[in-house]
């Protein structure tokens, strides 16, 4: 009896206790035509290509859900169709996340290109036109991710993508990277000689998006531009203020633009001459933190040098 009483009483105590403590509603669900601002005093949570463990990645439904569970930022990478229009997608082919294979009407694109230097063959986005590309459909890169959204939804492009964006109740950043430009403007010519990064901008532009980082222009529509590119940055860097992030590979992968190796682009004299044109680096995790068969090895210097420089690091996982 005495234990009963003590258990209903601990138990009184922890629901009158908890009834004291405000409950705040999920990012997705706050009240109509209040549109809570961008929490900037902590690390950013940003979804990479959408909530891509659930849905196909870099899918409307991918973004939407990712926004529903808290997304800061949604990130997609940024090509184009054979039209010049700007689309949402991962690789330089189609071939891993689209149903491409089964359409036989395009059984005859199938290219090989020379991309970073090496031969790839495919169906590439570059061959086909937006209308073309609207008729596929994606479906889960890896097997062990949830299948059951294969061949259900579309490409989408860099506007819709961004419609996404504003749409939410609440400011929802976001974090397209220029994908592959040296390819993108061999392969894609635009009227009066624009060039992949002017129309990259131009989008941005058309929907509000400008101010530097942090500033009451920026936190009123966030959005970082990230490249691996670092002559497409500079290039930015003369059309808007937005804020750009330098994107670095593995230890193996030298850049697409200027051949340079991993330790040139992370050497402390070259974080001087970066920084005057974007705010923050974006590792691979493996560049941080090393794995040799399969063990973690002692944290790299990388994220210390890079603050001392003055530059802001936004890590990403493959």
């Amino acid at each position: 009896m005495g234990s009963a009483c003590l258990i209903l009483f601990a138990l009184s105590c922890l629901i009158v206790g908890s009834a004291a403590r405000p409950f705040y509603p999920p990012p997705s669900e706050v009240a109509e035509g209040e549109r809570r601002p961008l929490q900037t005093s902590r690390p950013y949570n940003i979804a990479h290509r959408g909530s891509n463990g659930e849905l196909p990645e870099e899918t409307a439904a991918a973004y939407m859900r990712a926004i529903k569970e808290g997304a800061d930022f949604i990130e997609t990478d940024i090509l184009s169709s054979k039209d010049g229009v700007l689309i949402c997608f991962h690789d330089v082919t189609l071939d891993n996340t689209t149903d491409v294979a089964q359409h036989k009407e395009f059984a005859n694109r199938n290219r090989t290109y020379v991309v970073q230097g090496n031969n790839t063959t495919g169906f590439f986005t570059v061959d086909f036109t937006l209308k073309e590309l609207k008729s596929l459909r994606v479906r889960q890169r890896y097997p062990f991710r949830d299948q059951q959204y294969n061949g259900k939804f579309q490409i989408i492009t860099f506007e819709e993508y961004i419609t996404i964006a504003l749409d939410a109740t609440r400011v929802v950043g976001i974090y397209p990277e220029i994908k592959y430009p040296v390819f993108i403007n061999e392969r894609v010519k635009w009227q009066n000689g624009k060039k992949f990064e002017d129309v990259f901008v131009e989008t941005l532009k058309k929907y509000g998006y400008k101010g530097s980082y942090l500033s009451d222009e920026w936190k009123k529509q966030p959005a970082f531009i990230q490249s691996f590119a670092p002559t497409s940055l500079v290039y930015a860097s003369n059309l808007t203020d937005l804020p750009k992030i330098f994107l670095i590979d593995d230890i193996t992968v030298p850049t697409e633009d200027t051949n340079q190796s991993y330790w040139e682009i992370t050497s402390d004299g070259y974080f001087d001459f970066i920084k005057n044109y974007v705010v923050g680096i974006g590792p691979g995790k493996d560049t941080v933190v090393p794995v040799v068969n399969n063990y973690l090895q002692p944290r790299t210097d990388l994220i210390a040098r890079a603050h001392a420089h003055d530059l802001e690091v936004i890590i990403y996982r493959v």
